[in-house]
Protein backbone atom coordinates (compact mmCIF):
# COMPACT_ATOMS: atom_id res chain seq x y z
CA UNK A 1 0.00 0.00 0.00
CA UNK A 2 3.05 1.92 0.69
CA UNK A 3 4.69 1.50 -2.54
CA UNK A 4 1.34 2.76 -4.18
CA UNK A 5 0.82 5.53 -2.40
CA UNK A 6 4.25 6.65 -3.23
CA UNK A 7 4.06 6.11 -6.73
CA UNK A 8 0.88 7.88 -7.29
CA UNK A 9 2.49 11.02 -5.14
CA UNK A 10 5.15 10.98 -7.41
CA UNK A 11 2.89 10.60 -10.41
CA UNK A 12 0.53 13.64 -9.55
CA UNK A 13 3.70 15.88 -8.85
CA UNK A 14 4.99 15.54 -11.92
CA UNK A 15 2.27 15.64 -13.53
CA UNK A 16 1.33 19.37 -11.99
CA UNK A 17 4.85 20.04 -12.50
CA UNK A 18 4.91 18.81 -16.45
CA UNK A 19 1.81 19.91 -17.57
CA UNK A 20 -0.94 22.98 -16.93
CA UNK A 21 -4.19 22.51 -15.92
CA UNK A 22 -6.87 22.14 -18.69
CA UNK A 23 -10.30 24.64 -18.03
CA UNK A 24 -13.35 23.39 -17.43
CA UNK A 25 -15.19 23.90 -20.69
CA UNK A 26 -18.66 23.85 -21.59
CA UNK A 27 -19.37 20.45 -23.21
CA UNK A 28 -20.81 20.21 -26.56
CA UNK A 29 -23.81 18.61 -25.15
CA UNK A 30 -24.66 21.31 -22.48
CA UNK A 31 -24.20 24.27 -25.04
CA UNK A 32 -26.38 22.53 -27.58
CA UNK A 33 -28.99 22.19 -24.66
CA UNK A 34 -28.67 25.11 -23.57
CA UNK A 35 -29.37 26.86 -26.89
CA UNK A 36 -32.74 24.63 -27.77
CA UNK A 37 -31.11 22.49 -29.95
CA UNK A 38 -31.71 18.51 -29.22
CA UNK A 39 -30.20 15.25 -29.86
CA UNK A 40 -30.52 13.09 -32.97
CA UNK A 41 -34.00 11.65 -33.36
CA UNK A 42 -34.32 7.76 -32.83
CA UNK A 43 -36.96 7.50 -35.18
CA UNK A 44 -34.55 8.58 -38.35
CA UNK A 45 -36.45 11.74 -39.13
CA UNK A 46 -34.73 14.97 -39.60
CA UNK A 47 -35.20 17.34 -36.53
CA UNK A 48 -35.72 21.14 -37.19
CA UNK A 49 -33.07 22.97 -38.74
CA UNK A 50 -31.30 24.89 -35.70
CA UNK A 51 -29.48 28.50 -36.50
CA UNK A 52 -25.96 27.55 -36.36
CA UNK A 53 -23.40 30.14 -37.49
CA UNK A 54 -20.53 29.06 -39.66
CA UNK A 55 -22.80 26.46 -41.08
CA UNK A 56 -26.20 27.27 -42.23
CA UNK A 57 -25.55 30.77 -43.24
CA UNK A 58 -22.21 32.25 -42.92
CA UNK A 59 -21.44 35.90 -43.06
CA UNK A 60 -19.08 36.07 -46.37
CA UNK A 61 -20.22 32.79 -48.09
CA UNK A 62 -20.49 34.00 -51.72
CA UNK A 63 -23.24 30.44 -52.28
CA UNK A 64 -25.38 32.31 -48.98
CA UNK A 65 -26.90 29.67 -46.50
CA UNK A 66 -28.04 26.11 -47.32
CA UNK A 67 -32.01 27.79 -47.92
CA UNK A 68 -31.03 30.02 -50.27
CA UNK A 69 -30.39 30.11 -53.93
CA UNK A 70 -27.22 30.92 -55.58
CA UNK A 71 -26.51 33.47 -57.91
CA UNK A 72 -25.23 32.50 -61.66
CA UNK A 73 -21.67 33.35 -61.76
CA UNK A 74 -21.14 35.70 -64.75
CA UNK A 75 -17.24 36.24 -64.55
CA UNK A 76 -14.55 33.71 -64.98
CA UNK A 77 -12.01 33.69 -61.35
CA UNK A 78 -9.64 32.30 -63.92
CA UNK A 79 -9.28 34.23 -67.29
CA UNK A 80 -7.50 32.64 -69.60
CA UNK A 81 -9.35 29.64 -69.66
CA UNK A 82 -12.72 28.65 -71.05
CA UNK A 83 -15.52 29.53 -68.86
CA UNK A 84 -17.43 26.71 -67.92
CA UNK A 85 -20.43 28.11 -66.72
CA UNK A 86 -21.26 29.38 -70.21
CA UNK A 87 -21.45 25.35 -71.41
CA UNK A 88 -23.89 24.62 -68.44
CA UNK A 89 -25.76 27.80 -69.05
CA UNK A 90 -26.00 26.92 -72.95
CA UNK A 91 -27.14 22.53 -72.10
CA UNK A 92 -30.34 22.26 -71.94
CA UNK A 93 -32.19 20.57 -69.02
CA UNK A 94 -31.62 16.80 -68.91
CA UNK A 95 -29.07 16.33 -71.72
CA UNK A 96 -25.31 15.20 -71.53
CA UNK A 97 -22.29 17.55 -71.42
CA UNK A 98 -19.21 16.06 -72.18
CA UNK A 99 -16.47 18.55 -71.74
CA UNK A 100 -13.28 17.85 -73.85
CA UNK A 101 -9.68 17.48 -72.15
CA UNK A 102 -8.65 20.34 -71.03
CA UNK A 103 -8.49 23.16 -67.86
CA UNK A 104 -11.84 25.45 -67.41
CA UNK A 105 -12.60 28.39 -64.88
CA UNK A 106 -15.01 28.25 -62.49
CA UNK A 107 -16.57 29.10 -60.06
CA UNK A 108 -19.71 27.00 -61.72
CA UNK A 109 -23.03 26.41 -60.19
CA UNK A 110 -25.43 23.42 -62.07
CA UNK A 111 -29.18 24.16 -61.05
CA UNK A 112 -31.02 21.90 -63.37
CA UNK A 113 -30.97 18.10 -64.31
CA UNK A 114 -27.51 17.54 -66.05
CA UNK A 115 -24.67 14.79 -66.65
CA UNK A 116 -21.29 16.29 -66.86
CA UNK A 117 -18.65 13.87 -67.95
CA UNK A 118 -15.54 14.84 -67.96
CA UNK A 119 -13.55 11.65 -68.61
CA UNK A 120 -10.98 11.92 -66.06
CA UNK A 121 -8.78 14.93 -68.45
CA UNK A 122 -11.31 18.04 -67.42
CA UNK A 123 -10.31 20.49 -64.79
CA UNK A 124 -12.26 23.00 -63.35
CA UNK A 125 -9.84 25.64 -61.91
CA UNK A 126 -11.50 27.52 -58.62
CA UNK A 127 -8.46 30.48 -59.42
CA UNK A 128 -7.73 29.68 -55.11
CA UNK A 129 -11.09 31.63 -54.34
CA UNK A 130 -14.29 30.80 -52.65
CA UNK A 131 -15.42 27.60 -54.23
CA UNK A 132 -15.11 26.04 -57.06
CA UNK A 133 -18.30 23.93 -58.16
CA UNK A 134 -21.70 24.02 -56.60
CA UNK A 135 -24.45 21.47 -57.49
CA UNK A 136 -27.87 22.77 -56.60
CA UNK A 137 -30.09 20.59 -58.24
CA UNK A 138 -31.70 17.27 -58.22
CA UNK A 139 -30.94 13.99 -60.45
CA UNK A 140 -27.34 15.40 -61.78
CA UNK A 141 -24.61 13.28 -62.76
CA UNK A 142 -21.30 14.52 -62.40
CA UNK A 143 -17.67 12.30 -63.28
CA UNK A 144 -14.39 12.24 -64.03
CA UNK A 145 -14.09 16.13 -63.38
CA UNK A 146 -10.93 17.23 -61.73
CA UNK A 147 -11.40 20.08 -58.85
CA UNK A 148 -8.86 21.94 -57.85
CA UNK A 149 -7.85 25.37 -56.16
CA UNK A 150 -10.43 26.69 -54.28
CA UNK A 151 -10.43 29.92 -51.20
CA UNK A 152 -9.07 29.20 -48.00
CA UNK A 153 -11.70 30.32 -45.84
CA UNK A 154 -13.32 28.73 -43.40
CA UNK A 155 -16.06 31.60 -42.60
CA UNK A 156 -17.50 31.21 -45.86
CA UNK A 157 -16.55 26.85 -46.45
CA UNK A 158 -14.49 27.29 -49.36
CA UNK A 159 -14.51 24.08 -50.96
CA UNK A 160 -14.00 22.26 -54.29
CA UNK A 161 -17.86 20.57 -54.22
CA UNK A 162 -20.94 22.28 -52.35
CA UNK A 163 -24.42 19.91 -52.94
CA UNK A 164 -27.16 21.36 -52.12
CA UNK A 165 -29.68 18.84 -53.72
CA UNK A 166 -31.06 15.25 -53.63
CA UNK A 167 -30.66 12.14 -55.67
CA UNK A 168 -27.43 13.12 -57.35
CA UNK A 169 -24.20 10.49 -58.49
CA UNK A 170 -20.78 12.33 -57.71
CA UNK A 171 -18.30 9.87 -58.86
CA UNK A 172 -15.08 9.36 -60.00
CA UNK A 173 -14.23 12.69 -59.07
CA UNK A 174 -10.65 14.25 -58.17
CA UNK A 175 -10.20 17.08 -55.82
CA UNK A 176 -6.85 18.35 -54.56
CA UNK A 177 -5.43 21.81 -53.37
CA UNK A 178 -9.29 23.04 -51.78
CA UNK A 179 -10.18 23.64 -48.12
CA UNK A 180 -13.22 21.45 -47.98
CA UNK A 181 -13.69 18.50 -50.51
CA UNK A 182 -17.64 17.81 -50.68
CA UNK A 183 -19.81 19.30 -48.32
CA UNK A 184 -23.30 18.11 -48.79
CA UNK A 185 -25.78 20.59 -46.85
CA UNK A 186 -29.69 19.34 -46.69
CA UNK A 187 -28.38 16.96 -49.64
CA UNK A 188 -30.35 13.43 -49.17
CA UNK A 189 -30.23 10.38 -51.37
CA UNK A 190 -27.35 10.81 -52.68
CA UNK A 191 -23.99 8.38 -54.02
CA UNK A 192 -20.97 10.04 -53.45
CA UNK A 193 -18.92 7.10 -55.43
CA UNK A 194 -14.68 6.58 -56.41
CA UNK A 195 -13.76 9.83 -55.42
CA UNK A 196 -10.38 10.92 -54.43
CA UNK A 197 -10.36 13.81 -51.84
CA UNK A 198 -7.40 16.14 -50.88
CA UNK A 199 -7.52 19.40 -48.72
CA UNK A 200 -4.46 21.39 -49.15
CA UNK A 201 -1.64 21.41 -47.72
CA UNK A 202 -2.07 23.35 -44.28
CA UNK A 203 -1.70 21.93 -40.62
CA UNK A 204 -3.84 19.47 -39.83
CA UNK A 205 -6.28 21.37 -37.78
CA UNK A 206 -6.48 23.83 -40.19
CA UNK A 207 -7.41 22.33 -43.29
CA UNK A 208 -10.86 21.66 -43.96
CA UNK A 209 -13.10 18.45 -43.91
CA UNK A 210 -12.66 15.86 -47.08
CA UNK A 211 -16.16 15.36 -46.83
CA UNK A 212 -18.90 16.74 -44.61
CA UNK A 213 -22.78 15.91 -44.31
CA UNK A 214 -24.88 18.03 -42.42
CA UNK A 215 -28.65 17.49 -42.20
CA UNK A 216 -28.15 15.33 -45.15
CA UNK A 217 -30.31 11.44 -45.07
CA UNK A 218 -29.88 8.09 -46.78
CA UNK A 219 -26.42 8.80 -48.67
CA UNK A 220 -24.50 6.19 -50.16
CA UNK A 221 -20.38 7.35 -49.29
CA UNK A 222 -18.49 4.07 -51.25
CA UNK A 223 -15.50 3.73 -52.64
CA UNK A 224 -13.61 6.79 -51.83
CA UNK A 225 -10.19 7.61 -51.07
CA UNK A 226 -9.92 10.76 -48.57
CA UNK A 227 -6.07 11.37 -47.48
CA UNK A 228 -4.51 14.31 -46.01
CA UNK A 229 -7.23 16.33 -44.64
CA UNK A 230 -8.95 17.46 -41.89
CA UNK A 231 -12.18 15.35 -40.64
CA UNK A 232 -14.86 13.50 -42.39
CA UNK A 233 -17.81 14.74 -40.60
CA UNK A 234 -21.38 14.16 -40.52
CA UNK A 235 -23.54 16.02 -38.35
CA UNK A 236 -27.43 15.71 -37.68
CA UNK A 237 -27.62 13.34 -40.46
CA UNK A 238 -29.10 9.48 -40.40
CA UNK A 239 -29.35 6.74 -41.91
CA UNK A 240 -26.27 7.01 -44.41
CA UNK A 241 -24.08 4.03 -45.27
CA UNK A 242 -20.30 4.62 -45.47
CA UNK A 243 -18.86 1.36 -47.50
CA UNK A 244 -15.32 0.54 -48.52
CA UNK A 245 -13.99 3.94 -48.27
CA UNK A 246 -10.66 4.23 -47.06
CA UNK A 247 -9.02 7.23 -44.90
CA UNK A 248 -5.67 8.00 -44.67
CA UNK A 249 -3.51 10.77 -42.49
CA UNK A 250 -6.32 13.11 -41.42
CA UNK A 251 -7.57 13.55 -37.49
CA UNK A 252 -10.66 11.70 -37.78
CA UNK A 253 -11.53 9.53 -40.47
CA UNK A 254 -15.36 9.71 -39.65
CA UNK A 255 -16.78 12.00 -37.03
CA UNK A 256 -20.43 11.76 -36.43
CA UNK A 257 -22.76 14.11 -33.73
CA UNK A 258 -26.24 13.79 -33.02
CA UNK A 259 -26.82 11.55 -36.46
CA UNK A 260 -28.47 8.91 -35.80
CA UNK A 261 -28.39 5.32 -37.42
CA UNK A 262 -25.40 5.59 -39.51
CA UNK A 263 -23.30 2.55 -41.06
CA UNK A 264 -19.81 1.78 -41.88
CA UNK A 265 -18.99 -0.84 -43.59
CA UNK A 266 -15.75 -2.67 -45.18
CA UNK A 267 -13.72 0.52 -44.87
CA UNK A 268 -9.95 0.94 -44.50
CA UNK A 269 -8.48 3.88 -41.88
CA UNK A 270 -4.90 3.73 -41.70
CA UNK A 271 -2.62 6.75 -39.65
CA UNK A 272 -5.32 8.85 -38.42
CA UNK A 273 -5.34 10.60 -34.99
CA UNK A 274 -9.11 8.90 -34.39
CA UNK A 275 -11.03 6.48 -36.52
CA UNK A 276 -14.35 6.93 -36.06
CA UNK A 277 -15.95 8.13 -33.07
CA UNK A 278 -19.39 8.14 -32.60
CA UNK A 279 -21.01 11.58 -29.89
CA UNK A 280 -24.79 11.87 -28.98
CA UNK A 281 -26.14 9.43 -31.31
CA UNK A 282 -28.16 6.48 -31.32
CA UNK A 283 -28.03 3.21 -33.51
CA UNK A 284 -26.20 1.83 -36.68
CA UNK A 285 -23.14 -0.49 -37.16
CA UNK A 286 -19.52 -0.04 -37.40
CA UNK A 287 -18.77 -3.54 -38.72
CA UNK A 288 -16.05 -5.35 -40.50
CA UNK A 289 -13.46 -2.53 -41.30
CA UNK A 290 -9.76 -2.19 -40.33
CA UNK A 291 -8.47 0.27 -38.11
CA UNK A 292 -4.88 0.64 -38.26
CA UNK A 293 -1.94 3.23 -36.32
CA UNK A 294 -4.64 5.38 -34.62
CA UNK A 295 -1.62 6.63 -32.65
CA UNK A 296 -0.79 9.67 -30.72
CA UNK A 297 -2.09 11.78 -27.59
CA UNK A 298 -5.44 11.36 -28.47
CA UNK A 299 -4.91 7.81 -30.53
CA UNK A 300 -7.97 5.22 -30.85
CA UNK A 301 -9.64 3.19 -33.44
CA UNK A 302 -13.71 3.79 -32.46
CA UNK A 303 -14.83 5.66 -29.85
CA UNK A 304 -17.91 6.61 -28.50
CA UNK A 305 -19.40 9.64 -26.32
CA UNK A 306 -23.23 9.88 -24.72
CA UNK A 307 -23.62 7.29 -27.36
CA UNK A 308 -26.18 4.33 -27.35
CA UNK A 309 -27.18 1.07 -29.51
CA UNK A 310 -24.31 0.66 -31.34
CA UNK A 311 -22.99 -2.74 -32.68
CA UNK A 312 -19.07 -2.51 -33.38
CA UNK A 313 -18.67 -6.44 -35.50
CA UNK A 314 -16.00 -8.07 -37.22
CA UNK A 315 -13.31 -5.41 -37.04
CA UNK A 316 -9.89 -5.85 -37.23
CA UNK A 317 -8.34 -3.08 -34.39
CA UNK A 318 -4.63 -2.94 -35.26
CA UNK A 319 -1.80 -1.05 -33.69
CA UNK A 320 -3.87 1.42 -31.98
CA UNK A 321 -3.38 3.93 -28.76
CA UNK A 322 -7.12 2.72 -27.57
CA UNK A 323 -8.93 -0.01 -29.22
CA UNK A 324 -12.43 1.06 -28.45
CA UNK A 325 -13.05 3.66 -25.95
CA UNK A 326 -16.25 4.28 -24.19
CA UNK A 327 -17.10 7.81 -22.64
CA UNK A 328 -20.23 7.48 -20.67
CA UNK A 329 -21.28 5.02 -22.86
CA UNK A 330 -24.45 3.68 -23.81
CA UNK A 331 -25.68 6.75 -22.41
CA UNK A 332 -29.50 6.34 -22.42
CA UNK A 333 -31.13 4.04 -19.83
CA UNK A 334 -32.18 0.33 -21.59
CA UNK A 335 -29.89 0.60 -24.22
CA UNK A 336 -26.53 -0.87 -25.10
CA UNK A 337 -23.16 -1.17 -27.15
CA UNK A 338 -21.73 -4.10 -28.60
CA UNK A 339 -18.74 -5.01 -29.18
CA UNK A 340 -18.67 -8.65 -31.69
CA UNK A 341 -16.48 -10.74 -33.14
CA UNK A 342 -13.61 -8.02 -33.58
CA UNK A 343 -10.18 -8.90 -33.26
CA UNK A 344 -8.23 -6.53 -30.80
CA UNK A 345 -4.10 -6.86 -31.52
CA UNK A 346 -1.36 -4.91 -30.35
CA UNK A 347 -2.89 -1.88 -28.99
CA UNK A 348 -1.81 -0.14 -25.98
CA UNK A 349 -5.36 -0.46 -24.89
CA UNK A 350 -7.28 -3.33 -25.95
CA UNK A 351 -11.02 -1.70 -24.77
CA UNK A 352 -11.13 1.58 -22.48
CA UNK A 353 -13.60 2.85 -20.32
CA UNK A 354 -13.50 6.02 -18.65
CA UNK A 355 -16.69 5.21 -15.93
CA UNK A 356 -18.01 2.36 -14.12
CA UNK A 357 -20.91 1.98 -16.25
CA UNK A 358 -23.14 -1.07 -17.17
CA UNK A 359 -24.59 -1.73 -21.01
CA UNK A 360 -21.98 -3.00 -23.05
CA UNK A 361 -21.82 -6.29 -24.68
CA UNK A 362 -18.07 -7.87 -25.09
CA UNK A 363 -18.20 -11.37 -26.47
CA UNK A 364 -16.63 -13.22 -29.59
CA UNK A 365 -13.35 -11.27 -29.59
CA UNK A 366 -9.86 -11.91 -29.73
CA UNK A 367 -7.93 -9.84 -28.11
CA UNK A 368 -3.93 -10.50 -28.44
CA UNK A 369 -0.47 -8.45 -27.65
CA UNK A 370 -2.42 -5.46 -26.16
CA UNK A 371 -0.26 -3.65 -23.81
CA UNK A 372 -3.53 -3.37 -21.23
CA UNK A 373 -6.36 -5.36 -22.15
CA UNK A 374 -9.02 -3.50 -20.58
CA UNK A 375 -8.76 -0.46 -18.92
CA UNK A 376 -10.89 1.63 -16.44
CA UNK A 377 -10.93 5.50 -16.33
CA UNK A 378 -11.41 5.57 -12.91
CA UNK A 379 -11.52 3.59 -9.41
CA UNK A 380 -14.39 1.28 -10.82
CA UNK A 381 -15.18 -1.51 -12.40
CA UNK A 382 -15.89 -3.13 -16.32
CA UNK A 383 -17.55 -6.51 -14.61
CA UNK A 384 -21.02 -4.80 -14.28
CA UNK A 385 -20.80 -5.35 -18.35
CA UNK A 386 -21.31 -8.79 -20.04
CA UNK A 387 -18.26 -10.42 -21.27
CA UNK A 388 -18.73 -13.86 -22.79
CA UNK A 389 -17.02 -16.28 -24.92
CA UNK A 390 -13.87 -13.64 -25.20
CA UNK A 391 -10.27 -15.14 -26.68
CA UNK A 392 -7.75 -13.61 -23.94
CA UNK A 393 -4.44 -14.47 -25.17
CA UNK A 394 -3.01 -13.59 -21.47
CA UNK A 395 -5.60 -16.32 -19.91
CA UNK A 396 -3.85 -19.28 -17.43
CA UNK A 397 -6.75 -21.84 -17.53
CA UNK A 398 -6.89 -25.05 -19.20
CA UNK A 399 -9.08 -26.76 -21.47
CA UNK A 400 -8.67 -30.80 -20.00
CA UNK A 401 -12.67 -31.64 -21.76
CA UNK A 402 -11.10 -30.43 -25.33
CA UNK A 403 -14.59 -28.30 -25.74
CA UNK A 404 -12.73 -25.10 -26.96
CA UNK A 405 -13.93 -23.59 -23.47
CA UNK A 406 -11.61 -22.63 -20.56
CA UNK A 407 -11.98 -24.52 -17.42
CA UNK A 408 -11.90 -21.63 -15.55
CA UNK A 409 -13.18 -18.17 -16.04
CA UNK A 410 -11.24 -15.71 -16.98
CA UNK A 411 -10.50 -13.07 -14.59
CA UNK A 412 -8.49 -9.40 -15.12
CA UNK A 413 -7.40 -8.00 -11.79
CA UNK A 414 -6.00 -4.47 -11.29
CA UNK A 415 -2.88 -4.57 -9.14
CA UNK A 416 0.17 -1.94 -9.06
CA UNK A 417 -0.73 -0.94 -12.66
CA UNK A 418 -4.09 0.36 -11.42
CA UNK A 419 -1.66 3.73 -10.26
CA UNK A 420 -1.85 4.99 -13.91
CA UNK A 421 -5.47 4.29 -14.28
CA UNK A 422 -6.45 6.21 -11.13
CA UNK A 423 -3.68 9.02 -12.22
CA UNK A 424 -3.62 8.97 -16.41
CA UNK A 425 -0.26 10.91 -16.45
CA UNK A 426 1.67 8.31 -15.21
CA UNK A 427 1.32 6.52 -18.18
CA UNK A 428 4.10 7.70 -19.09
CA UNK A 429 5.95 5.53 -16.35
CA UNK A 430 3.75 2.56 -17.47
CA UNK A 431 6.50 0.11 -18.77
CA UNK A 432 9.45 1.89 -16.05
CA UNK A 433 11.46 -0.73 -14.18
CA UNK A 434 9.71 0.78 -11.15
CA UNK A 435 6.59 -0.06 -12.34
CA UNK A 436 7.02 -3.19 -13.44
CA UNK A 437 8.63 -4.11 -10.07
CA UNK A 438 5.99 -3.05 -8.57
CA UNK A 439 3.58 -4.67 -10.52
CA UNK A 440 5.54 -8.16 -9.92
CA UNK A 441 5.63 -7.62 -6.20
CA UNK A 442 1.50 -6.63 -6.10
CA UNK A 443 0.84 -10.04 -8.28
CA UNK A 444 3.40 -12.16 -6.03
CA UNK A 445 2.25 -10.69 -2.08
CA UNK A 446 -1.09 -7.76 -2.91
CA UNK A 447 -0.38 -4.81 -0.42
CA UNK A 448 -4.08 -4.59 -0.60
CA UNK A 449 -6.94 -6.38 -2.34
CA UNK A 450 -6.95 -6.00 -6.51
CA UNK A 451 -9.88 -4.90 -7.91
CA UNK A 452 -11.39 -7.15 -10.27
CA UNK A 453 -12.20 -5.39 -13.37
CA UNK A 454 -13.53 -8.44 -15.59
CA UNK A 455 -15.18 -11.86 -15.46
CA UNK A 456 -15.47 -13.97 -18.57
CA UNK A 457 -17.14 -17.22 -17.57
CA UNK A 458 -16.49 -19.15 -20.76
CA UNK A 459 -13.54 -17.51 -22.53
CA UNK A 460 -12.21 -19.16 -25.73
CA UNK A 461 -9.50 -21.20 -24.70
CA UNK A 462 -7.89 -21.57 -28.77
CA UNK A 463 -7.50 -18.36 -31.12
CA UNK A 464 -9.62 -17.68 -34.07
CA UNK A 465 -7.76 -19.00 -37.29
CA UNK A 466 -10.36 -16.33 -39.32
CA UNK A 467 -9.06 -13.03 -39.46
CA UNK A 468 -10.59 -10.07 -40.78
CA UNK A 469 -10.41 -10.55 -44.66
CA UNK A 470 -9.68 -6.65 -44.79
CA UNK A 471 -6.51 -6.72 -42.84
CA UNK A 472 -4.04 -5.96 -45.94
CA UNK A 473 -2.57 -2.66 -46.02
CA UNK A 474 -2.64 -0.59 -49.51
Amino acid sequence: MFGRALLTGLSVGLALVMIPSLGGAEDALTALQRSGVLGSQRDGASPATPKVEGMGAPASAGWGSADEKTPIPTTPRVPALPFLQTLVNEAPAGSVLKLKPGKYSGPVVVNKALTIEGGGQAVIDGGGTGTVFILEANDVTLRGLHLTNSGASHDSDDACLNVRGDRNVIEDIRIDNCLFGIDLKKANGNIVRRNNIRSKPFELGTRGDGLRLWYSNKNLIEANTIEDSRDSVAWYSNDNHYLNNIGRRSRYSIHFMFAANNVIEGNRFYDNAVGVYIMYSGGGAIRNNVFSHANGAAGMAVGFKEASDVVVEGNEIIYCGVGIGLDLSPFEPDSTITIRNNRIAYNGIGVSFLADKEGTIVEGNTFEGNLTQVALGDTGSARHNVWRGNYWDDYKGFDRNGDNIGDTPHELYAFADQVWMEVPYARFFRNAPMMETLDFLERLAPFSTPTLILRDEQPVFNKPQKLSQRSDHE
